[in-house]
């Protein structure tokens, strides 16, 4: 859906729920207000990895015991369709900050985007600096919630798949774009609180 907007025709931004989970089913984390980006508003690169891509910025972030909080830095996520991670884009000062969690494929139905969090994480700075963090986090997790083989593979599998494409630094792996999206849903909506 398109809406005429001040200057002209202006693609419809749509309004989503991400809500993460823990393998044994139970909430880690929700993100109470986003925004996907228009299929016709992605790269030709994110499209042709069916990527769906979404805008947050002072969203309200609910914790599975029930805190509140809010998100005070722009984000702009990824999910790439059969992949074992989702990389969110912080827009900070210094420049894209990326944190990038190690997860299972995103299921997206309608309004809502989920997914199981495997705790492993990896960072990367504006200066291009990589850390893969929460390995204890991980064991810890590995023994509570049992993980199967298949999924320790998977998760694997994953972290290096993100490696690699850190490493290359292949899509979404790109500030220019980045600010694109983040620029497009600004103008958007331009009575957003901001």
């Amino acid at each position: 859906m398109k809406v005429k907007g001040a200057v002209g025709i202006m693609h419809a931004f749509t309004s989503c729920i991400i809500k993460s989970y823990k393998h044994d089913g139970h909430l880690h984390r929700m993100w109470a207000q986003n925004w996907m980006v228009p299929k016709e508003l992605l790269h030709a690169d994110h499209a042709a990895q069916s990527m769906t891509v979404t805008i947050n910025e002072y969203t309200k972030i609910i914790e599975a015991d029930g805190k509140e909080w809010t998100s005070r830095i722009p984000g702009v996520t990824f999910f790439i369709p059969n992949e074992w991670f989702n990389i969110v884009a912080l827009l900070v000062d210094e420049g894209v900050r990326y944190y990038c969690n190690i997860a299972s494929p995103p299921e997206i139905n309608d309004h809502l985007v989920t997914y199981i969090d495997y705790d492993l994480d990896v960072t990367v700075s504006p200066s291009g600096y990589v850390q893969v963090v929460d390995q204890d986090e991980y064991d810890l997790h590995k023994q509570q919630y049992q993980y199967t083989p298949e999924v320790e593979t998977k998760v694997k599998q994953g972290l290096d798949a993100l490696l690699e494409r850190i490493k290359l630094h292949t899509v979404p792996f790109g500030e220019e774009q980045i600010m694109n999206y983040y620029h497009a849903w600004k103008g958007s909506m331009p009575d957003r609180q901001r």
